[in-house]
């Protein structure tokens, strides 16, 4: 279990609620048999605190993202044996922006009091919900958010790009991105309305937490391992993910390569005029042709790069356009029925 550098859960045992709280937790799952059990066994163990405490229910939503294990038949002997337990299997893989997205809109719907967001594999330690629900529900903020201090147990590489991946948003958006930020929240209804509201097709979660604005206390947590399985997140997934999310809230690209080509414009300006200069004062020498064919291809390249961003942002202008669904649902379970 992780180290929890927070206050201690007894800090809360001496709040009594007026009224019962329902908590609706959001569990996005992608090929996740091995670990919904022992998650809902934490997390079991943690409601009961939960209730006693801060006379909060707990009740749970899975998204089956399209798996192509047993996580759709785990699901629907969960949700037969439990009362507090629903899930909604999509058609095929969505991604887990749409998966979110459908999860918050069923809570949201099914008029929770405060709405959370857990990974199913046990990274989002489970007993950070009682500090994250006692600041949310005694009105010190909107949103309770994780991050973590370390990334132990993660490759090197991969923990430096993603270093770079928020410092670089915090540079070109007016996001305020913590470094080690997990989706893991708990929200109220407005925050959770605020963030539906958003109708874009292209999501980034991570982002919108963020725009929306409305008060958020961080806390902090080391980082824990898998409780099993495998990770779905491959090095270009969340490269491209990172990618997705600079140019949903930024148009710095566009502005950088606009500068780069009136620089170059004016070099090849001053260029032309000396050459043309050179030829009247001194005659034409042999031109070389190297650096010739190297000009073609400085700027052969990045017209190319420029033509490749472009383009990034007119595909997910396309995407928008086109008003698709962000899923299709092939199956709902547990109390969603009702």
């Amino acid at each position: 279990m992780a180290r929890i550098e927070a206050e201690d859960c007894s800090a809360f045992s001496d709040q009594e609620a007026a009224e019962e709280t329902l908590l609706t937790i959001v569990v996005p799952c992608h090929n996740e048999q091995d670990t919904i059990n022992p998650f809902l066994d934490e997390c079991s163990r943690v409601a009961e605190q939960l209730d006693a405490f801060l006379g909060i229910k707990v009740h749970y939503i899975f998204v089956d993202d399209g798996s192509s294990d047993a996580t759709l038949a785990v699901l629907r002997h969960v949700c037969a044996e439990r009362s507090d337990a629903a899930f909604i299997s999509f058609s095929r893989n969505f991604g887990k922006e749409a998966a979110l997205y459908a999860g918050l809109v069923q809570a949201y719907a099914s008029e929770a009091d405060l709405i959370a967001v857990m990974d199913a594999d046990l990274q989002d330690p489970p007993a950070l919900l009682l500090k994250m629900c006692g600041l949310v529900q005694d009105g010190t903020c909107e949103r309770a958010a994780a991050y973590r201090v370390s990334r132990d147990g993660e490759p090197p590489i991969r923990s430096w790009f993603a270093r770079r991946f928020y410092a670089l948003m915090n540079k070109v958006t007016d996001l305020n991105l913590r470094d080690g930020a997990r989706d893991f929240s708990v929200m109220t209804r407005r925050f959770v309305g605020a963030v539906l509201s958003c109708g874009e097709y292209n999501r980034f979660t991570k982002g919108l937490f963020g725009w929306v604005g409305y008060s958020t206390e961080w806390i902090s947590y080391h980082n824990v391992e898998r409780v099993a399985g495998e990770t779905n997140w491959s090095f270009f997934s969340l490269l491209r993910y990172a990618l997705d999310g600079i140019v949903a809230y930024s148009t710095k690209p566009l502005e950088v390569l606009s500068l780069l080509g009136g620089a170059i414009s004016l070099l090849a300006l001053v260029g032309l005029i000396f050459i043309v200069v050179r030829a009247l004062l001194f005659g034409d020498p042999v031109a070389g042709w190297p650096s010739l064919m190297t000009v073609i291809v400085l700027i052969g390249g990045l017209l190319t790069l420029g033509l490749g961003v472009i383009g990034y942002y007119l595909s997910k202008l396309y995407l928008e356009v086109k008003k698709r669904p962000l899923y299709l649902e092939k199956e709902r379970g547990g109390w969603l029925e009702s």
